[in-house]
């Protein structure tokens, strides 16, 4: 398995006990959806491992307390501390409509209602508090960042590969036309 296959679902956070038990932390918007997971895949110094779930308990906030298979002491459990989680992405659900998985959008064109074709997206930079849409413009050599607020995304054309937007008055000529 290599990570181009793989989505990010977030790492190991910490040591639970002694028996090698860990809290993972996942990255995701409902990490309930993860309870019954029955083996995740560990960047262990470059190389996706599978790791078995042998028992898991969900805790608050993201977090879950894990037993894996094999991994039966601290000693063990510090190998992959702070190390990131990873799952194929074919156990990732379709999504329709506007709804869209970060990774999927890559290389999509942006198309603004007003302001026309913006570029192509780059990457989504994860902020907390205001995920930012980076889309790259070559014609101008220049960058966008665009607040992905619930109202920016209009349509999304997976046909296509396009992301239709709607930004906020100016913002995107602020970008490209200074």
């Amino acid at each position: 398995m290599n990570k181009a296959d793989c989505f990010n679902l977030g790492y190991v956070a910490k040591l639970h006990s002694y028996k090698g038990e860990v809290s993972l932390f996942f990255d995701a918007t409902d990490p309930e959806k993860y309870a019954n997971l029955d083996a995740v895949f560990i960047d262990v110094d470059g190389i996706l491992t599978p790791f078995f779930v042998e028992k898991i308990t969900m805790k608050d906030k993201g977090f879950a307390k894990v037993k894996f298979e094999g991994v039966d002491s601290e000693k063990d459990a510090r190998i992959i501390l702070k190390k990131e989680l990873f799952l194929p992405l074919q156990v990732l659900p379709e999504l329709t409509g506007k709804h869209f998985y970060d990774h999927e959008i890559i290389g999509f064109a942006v198309i603004d209602e007003v302001y026309g074709e913006v570029g192509e997206v780059v990457q989504v930079l994860d902020y907390k508090i205001n995920p930012l849409l980076q889309v790259q413009n070559t014609q101008l050599d220049k960058e966008v960042l665009l607040p992905l607020g619930n109202d920016l995304v209009q349509k999304v054309d997976r046909e296509k590969k396009e992301l239709h937007v709607k930004a906020t008055a100016g913002l995107i000529e602020m970008y490209l036309e200074s």
